[in-house]
């Protein structure tokens, strides 16, 4: 898995697609059945998030760096 979990963490996102199942879909599923759906999600669809995540992250310090060079750009003198 992709993301090293607290043991507390792990099982409140079972509980939580535990309890989606179950308001969604009517069906009660078992801790195996949601662990394996959170691996499944973790390693397939988590890649996506933290990619978009990271792209995020670049564009703020982008935009950071630029407003940096602008306030330097501003203390030169004429």
């Amino acid at each position: 898995m992709l993301i090293n979990w607290k043991q507390e963490q792990k099982d409140q996102a079972i509980r939580d697609i535990q309890q989606f199942f179950y308001d969604e879909r009517g069906e009660e599923i078992g801790i195996i059945a949601a662990e394996n759906f959170l691996d499944f999600f973790a390693k397939q669809i988590g890649p996506h998030f933290y990619n978009q995540g990271v792209r995020d992250s670049q564009n703020v310090v982008r935009d950071r760096l630029a407003a940096v060079e602008d306030d330097l750009y501003a203390l030169e003198r004429k």
